[in-house]
């Protein structure tokens, strides 16, 4: 019986693998395969003539004739440009909304200061706020600020905290036995010194997965960037994607130039999931501590 009941979660283990990886290859097929032969060869797991170049069209490899004559609508795609946008983009939100988040944190689960449950409970009643709904508001704020079509107006409304990961590490802090800040408050060190000596050390898991979790939501994000940095020098790579796609002709849009730049943009987020997935796995038992 246990048998039966181990294979039969491999089983099923299989088959959510195959269901959620399987939208990815289909992804990739499509950019292998000559879009000539896209309308007629669409019903085999690999593509009868797999090709490059929709990659190298859309790293501009090729010229604009060559990208013509392999199929492509002649629309253009800096994607070496875009892909710097993006990693400046993730990059500024994710480190400095980890630390900020982290001090906030920290502040909630040790330091004593009137109002702090009231204030903490503020923001997790922030979590129930569709992001929807700030949208708007921000626009106006970013537009007021003239921050329009610049990095700072992209990462401002995500740049110094969100409310699940302030709760999200308060939870773990809470965890931390206070013997040991309190040995290095006998010692002479204060609580700043604490908070970067003694516990951001202690706390590597949760921080790595808080920035894991932030890098790949912020690598994602579509609509803010698309509203708030649709110029050249801002744009980022999922925005760019989908003005690539509004750029080929409505009787013929260039998917498998699309789908080679979506497998491309997927690629430093799967490789940031298979070196520090692990960490994410590892570190859901903080979010259960007693709080």
């Amino acid at each position: 019986m246990r048998a039966a009941g181990r294979a039969l979660s491999w089983a099923c283990l299989v088959l959510a693998l195959v269901l959620s990886l399987f939208p990815l290859y289909w992804m990739f097929r499509t950019a292998i395969t000559p879009a000539a032969d896209l309308p007629t060869d669409s019903a085999g797991l690999l593509p009868k003539h797999p090709t490059a170049i929709n990659f190298k069209r859309v790293l501009g490899l090729v010229s604009q004739e060559d990208a013509r004559a392999a199929g492509g609508s002649g629309a253009k795609l800096d994607f070496l440009l875009y892909l710097r946008n993006s990693v400046v983009y993730t990059g500024l939100v994710t480190v400095v909304q980890t630390l900020v988040c982290a001090m906030a944190g920290y502040a909630f689960a040790r330091l004593r200061f009137r109002g702090r449950d009231a204030l903490f409970g503020l923001f997790v009643g922030a979590l129930m706020i569709p992001p929807i709904f700030t949208l708007l508001p921000n626009f106006v704020l970013v537009k007021e600020l003239g921050w329009l079509n610049s990095f700072q107006g992209l990462a401002a409304p995500n740049l110094l905290m969100t409310p699940f990961a302030v709760f999200f590490l308060r939870q773990f802090f809470l965890g931390i036995p206070r013997d040991v800040e309190d040995a290095a408050l006998i010692d002479g060190a204060s609580r700043w010194s604490i908070f970067w000596r003694v516990v951001l050390p202690m706390s590597k898991g949760p921080l790595s997965t808080l920035a894991l979790t932030t890098a790949v939501w912020t690598w994602n994000d579509y609509l803010w960037p698309l509203l708030v940095a649709p110029g050249e020098n801002t744009r980022v790579l999922t925005a760019a994607l989908g003005i690539f796609l509004k750029q080929s002709p409505n009787t013929a849009p260039d998917w498998t130039g699309l789908m080679a730049g979506s497998v491309l943009a997927v690629i430093p987020v799967l490789l940031l999931v298979v070196f520090f997935g692990r960490r994410l796995v590892d570190s859901i038992q903080f979010s259960g501590l007693k709080g």
